[in-house]
């Protein structure tokens, strides 16, 4: 076998060992870089809380008043990642992309519903009142009231309308404390009211929150009047209970001021405004003064513990006719071919199936036919009852014979 041995190898001359990797920079240079970076992003917090604080109290004036032009220029300044933020924080009611009603994630129902809003601000309410035009239906005016009482209730009737007038719109021009008057006679007359004044004015003042004129439940009353405005109030009242009719406010049951938006007055008719009062009434045929048939109780001095503590059955109740004794439905004679007929018209929409009609009122949604239309009507309807069946052409389907 051959060995092999390496003896005594020779150097290999002018062997240079070079470095693995190359050589650091000196440390001063990395350290003036650093301070450089650190000095930079100080200087540019800096701008930026400058600048913050710049526009924060811009923000702030401009967010305080909830104007709609504010928030839409501040919206401007805002980058699309900002403004997407702020959308998602956004408290106010959003369409939903399900087609569920607006507002469904806030709606509760045992409370009264509202539009979202506050209504609380002068400036928002009237926004908001300003939303809906006023009806161009007729405005219809009242039948004189002339009180058929003396002695103390007619004393007493006086002043509580005299309260009214004062204490709901002592600073208003005299036709809108007039049209105030007119709504206490207006709902005295009305079916779904008490029948006294006393009794209209103070219904629901036994309620902490839902008296009909606001008055008598916030703490008015405890104000003595003054006395020039209340000999003004007196006369007011006086004059109203002596057959004075304020056409302009025609069978309005409801009013509120223009600062503020109540959640009922969609759901009325929008008549006029006086002064700084809206003035509303019923919908339908029971805003009509035909249906206005109430007659004068009396009884000023005792008011009863149901309508102190009662509430508005048209805003804040269901109505019941049938409970308070009017009549529902009608009945139509019809003369066909010589035969008489007489038919129920009914409506399933109300209590019962009838729907509460004002007796003595007619509401044709056409003009009243003539003698000879009717005549010519009753001869078309004869001769279809007499005439024989269409005979069978093939057209629904049957085979010809």
């Amino acid at each position: 076998m051959a060995r092999f041995v390496l003896q005594n190898p020779a150097p290999v001359a002018n062997w240079k060992i070079r470095p693995a990797v190359k050589p650091t920079l000196p440390r001063k240079p990395w350290i003036a870089a650093a301070m450089a970076i650190t000095a930079a992003a100080a200087v540019t917090w800096g701008c930026v809380e400058v600048y913050a604080r710049a526009k924060a109290p811009a923000l702030g004036e401009e967010a305080e008043p909830l104007s709609y032009r504010a928030i839409t220029r501040l919206k401007g300044e805002m980058d699309p990642a900002m403004l997407a933020v702020a959308n998602r924080h956004d408290i106010g009611r959003h369409a939903d992309l399900w087609g569920r009603p607006i507002g469904w994630t806030t709606l509760e129902l045992d409370k009264v519903p509202d539009l979202g809003l506050d209504t609380e601000i002068p400036e928002t309410a009237q926004e908001i009142n300003g939303l809906r035009a006023f009806s161009k239906l007729p405005i219809r005016p009242m039948r004189p009231f002339h009180l058929a009482a003396g002695g103390s209730d007619g004393a007493r009737a006086q002043r509580c309308l005299s309260e009214a007038v004062y204490y709901e719109s002592a600073r208003e021009p005299q036709l809108g404390r007039e049209a105030v008057a007119q709504v206490v006679l207006n709902r005295l007359r009305h079916p779904a009211y008490p029948k006294s004044v006393c009794a209209v004015v103070y219904q629901g003042s036994a309620r902490a929150t839902g008296c009909q004129f606001s008055f008598t439940c916030d703490g008015s009353l405890a104000y003595a009047p003054e006395p020039g405005l209340w000999r003004q109030a007196q006369d007011i009242a006086r004059r109203a209970l002596s057959g004075h009719v304020v056409k302009v406010v025609g069978s309005a049951t409801h009013y509120h001021a223009n600062y503020v938006a109540p959640y009922w007055a969609p759901t009325l008719v929008k008549m006029k405004q006086v002064g700084l009062h809206i003035f509303y009434r019923w919908t339908g045929p029971w805003g009509e003064p035909g249906a206005f048939t109430g007659r004068y109780a009396g009884g000023e001095a005792y008011i009863s513990p149901a309508v102190l503590g009662g509430i508005d059955p048209r805003t804040q109740g269901l109505l019941d006719p049938e409970g308070q004794g009017v009549p529902g439905g009608r009945q139509i004679t019809l003369a066909v071919a010589g035969e008489v007929r007489t038919y129920n018209v009914a409506d399933a929409g109300s209590v019962g199936g009838e729907k509460t009609r004002v007796l003595g009122t007619l509401y044709a949604p056409r003009r009243k036919p003539t003698a000879a239309e009717i005549k010519e009507i009753n001869a078309s309807l004869a001769a279809m009852e007499g005439a024989p069946a269409p005979a069978n052409d093939g057209q629904d389907g049957g085979a010809l014979q």
